[in-house]
């Protein structure tokens, strides 16, 4: 079966800080998913063909004037739903009107304890006790007709509801957030008991079908790669590659802006490698002038995104007859660029950063996967693990790992601390255990006392963290001597540093990146 004879769920997206978790579990489930804005009309959902819908949570009160509301059609299509949180008092509120949902007594953020009066359906197989993650200050405080309570709590009388001959529920938590004992089983009860879908989503189907699509989008035409050495670009060069074969060059920009001896390392990882066309262009200058002077991070973004373009496409017609750009772009790239509903957290250089007019037209063969997802498709196309596990490179590169202005002061020092930092996480065998890891340079300076003298110099930030999809990341829990060794190292080698942090901020609240 391919991709898209597969089962679809759709996850209208009302804003919730967990949007984007639903989709992500969904598909843990074997069931391919999508996030769409919550007000979508019904006839363009519909014409996406989806077999059930998910309405996320949100920050909203589903009375107050301008509340993200579905179209009132969608409960007329006939497909399953199952609202969240804030999809679970919109589901309250169209049943039952005016009166049904209301604020809580009290908010209710955390872990919560579960009573489950009805177990069977949703339920089916767990405990009638378990733990659950909520994140509400409003309730659903009276079941509408002719749906049946199935659980309640401390924190919401009606916990979760449904109306079964419908196959509409509503849970008051969230399954998707790990914190839920049992999220993944009842998001399964639901997605297989209930709707009765089949678990046909895998990475094998995802390459037929994507290999059929980039041959119906191409043609008989020529494409470029934009191959930056990192997991997202080189798994959708190869997919590429095994649809077009030759008529795909690849093109690695240097852009001034890599890691220590990146531009090397990539050149010569991918020198051969499938017998892939690979050009190299020197842009180091034109990229940092057009830095020079820029501290805004959003500014930078665009402005790597537009030259980045512009080397596309004076590569394209330099080849000839080439009007394909095939880029890495993934699915966090997109939900953090803004989805309509959910806020612009950074414009991703290669979505928001984009020019509005170009001359090339874009294949995105990644675009709807999250980033494991993206490595599996690497080993399904027999990419080697020096590739597949590299921990990812902003597109933006070190621009983005420095604040403020990009000068080469900040470069030099930039290298040297990421370099010697990756150098003693590999040392300890822990680059596979860490998803990300990195150095960022601050404009923050300092006294110091180095060799009897006084100094002041810049303050250096290591980032590390530990994810499953990037949307979400915790803070590494590296050993102290690999830090201390790390910063002790930085300290002597890296000039112009005196000082080193280590940044201990989870995402959310922070991103990753700092920029």
């Amino acid at each position: 079966m391919t991709a898209m004879d597969a089962d679809k769920v759709l996850v209208l997206d009302f804003g919730g800080q967990y949007t984007h978790l639903i989709a992500r579990r969904v598909r843990d489930c074997g069931v391919y998913s999508e996030i769409v804005p919550g007000d979508s009309p019904a006839d363009e959902i519909c014409s996406r063909g989806p077999s059930a819908l998910i309405f996320s949570g949100g920050p909203g009160n589903v009375y107050a004037g301008g509340a993200p509301r579905p179209d009132p059609d969608v409960f007329s299509l006939g497909l399953p739903i199952l609202g969240i949180c804030y999809g679970h008092q919109l589901i309250a509120a169209h049943f039952g009107g005016c009166g049904c949902v209301n604020r809580g007594r009290r908010g209710g953020y955390g872990r919560v304890n579960l009573q489950v009066d009805e177990p069977t359906d949703l339920f089916s197989g767990l405990p009638e006790q378990m733990e659950v993650w909520v994140s509400h200050g409003d309730v659903v405080e009276e079941v509408p007709e002719s749906f049946v309570r199935l659980a309640g709590s401390e924190s919401s009388a009606v916990a979760a509801m449904a109306r079964p001959e419908r196959r509409i529920y509503g849970v008051q938590f969230h399954p998707e957030v790990r914190h839920t004992s049992y999220g993944r089983e009842i998001l399964q009860n639901w997605l297989h008991r209930i709707c009765g879908l089949s678990a046909d989503w895998n990475m094998v189907s995802f390459v037929d079908e994507a290999v059929e699509q980039i041959r119906r989008q191409i043609g008989d035409g020529r494409a470029i790669c934009g191959l930056s050495g990192g997991v997202d670009s080189s798994v959708a060069a190869a997919l590429v590659h095994r649809a077009i074969g030759e008529r795909l060059t690849c093109v690695f920009v240097d852009h001034g802006l890599h890691r220590r001896d990146e531009p090397e390392l990539v050149r010569g990882m991918f020198a051969g490698h499938m017998d892939i066309n690979l050009v190299s262009v020197d842009a180091r200058e034109r990229f940092l002038s057009a830095l020079r002077g820029v501290t805004d991070p959003e500014e930078k973004r665009r402005r790597v995104g537009h030259e980045f373009i512009s080397v596309f496409e004076e590569q394209a017609r330099v080849l000839g007859d080439l009007r394909f750009l095939v880029q890495g772009t993934i699915y966090p790239d997109v939900v953090e660029s803004g989805t309509g509903v959910s806020a612009v957290i950074k414009s991703h250089h290669n979505v928001g950063g984009l020019p509005e007019r170009m001359e090339l037209e874009l294949v995105e063969p990644l675009r709807d996967l999250f980033k494991d997802e993206v490595r599996r498709v690497g080993e399904e196309l027999g990419l080697t693990e020096d590739i597949l596990w590299r921990h990812p490179f902003p597109g933006p590169g070190l621009a983005v790992r420095i604040l403020g202005e990009v000068t080469e002061e900040k470069l030099a020092i930039a290298r040297g601390a990421d370099a010697i930092f990756e150098e003693e996480i590999r040392a300890a065998d822990l680059y596979r255990d860490v998803w990300q890891s990195f150095a960022v340079v601050t404009d923050l300076r300092s006294v110091g006392v180095m060799g009897d003298d006084r100094t002041y110099g810049r303050t250096v930030m290591l980032r590390a963290v530990t994810s499953e999809d990037v949307m979400t990341a915790e803070w590494a829990r590296l050993p102290d001597d690999v830090l201390d060794t790390a910063a002790r190292r930085i300290v002597n080698e890296v000039r112009g540093v005196n000082r080193v942090a280590y940044d201990i901020t989870s995402k959310p609240p922070g991103t990753i990146e700092w920029e």
